[in-house]
């Protein structure tokens, strides 16, 4: 017996029509990654199981605007992009620089979560040249602090 399963354009669509089964579905599959970009991002737990359920409610909201260029989890990340960004300011967490967070963001989407540049650059909304240039400028900071600590790189 062969099962469909629904895509995640899919769901969004039956989101749209203000399915909660669908939504279920598409929060237990996008649930973890989602959490754990939010939680780079803001280096605290709470703060992101929080802005998790923010992300969600958005998604519920919104379904009927979803821009079908995009792929979900790119629309998905980008809603929690947003959402963790608007957490560190009103949390004052500004520690880092809009340009370390930017970094951190572009290493975590590509390197933890796979995007392509091209992917990085719609969710975090900057030219694709901007997002090379960050993950230049990030793999230089990488090496230079292994360099500084005197870490080997591995050979696989």
């Amino acid at each position: 017996m062969c099962v469909d399963v629904p895509t995640d354009e899919d769901l969004i669509r039956s989101i749209a029509k203000r399915d909660r089964g669908a939504m279920l579905l598409l929060f237990a599959r996008h649930k973890l990654h989602t959490f754990r970009f939010l939680l780079r991002i803001v280096d605290d737990q709470a703060t992101a199981e929080d802005l998790l359920n923010e992300v969600f409610l958005d998604v519920w909201r919104a379904a009927e605007r979803f821009d079908a260029r995009l792929r979900v989890r790119t629309w998905i990340l980008s809603l929690a992009r947003s959402k963790a960004r608007s957490a560190l300011r009103r949390c004052s967490l500004a520690a880092l620089d809009d340009e370390a967070v930017e970094s951190i963001e572009v290493m975590d989407l590509i390197y933890y979560h796979e995007q392509s540049v091209e992917e990085v650059a719609r969710i975090i909304g900057v030219p694709e040249s901007t997002v090379r240039t960050r993950v230049f400028h990030a793999r230089k900071r990488l090496a230079a602090l292994r360099a500084a600590n005197d870490v080997e790189s591995a050979c696989v």
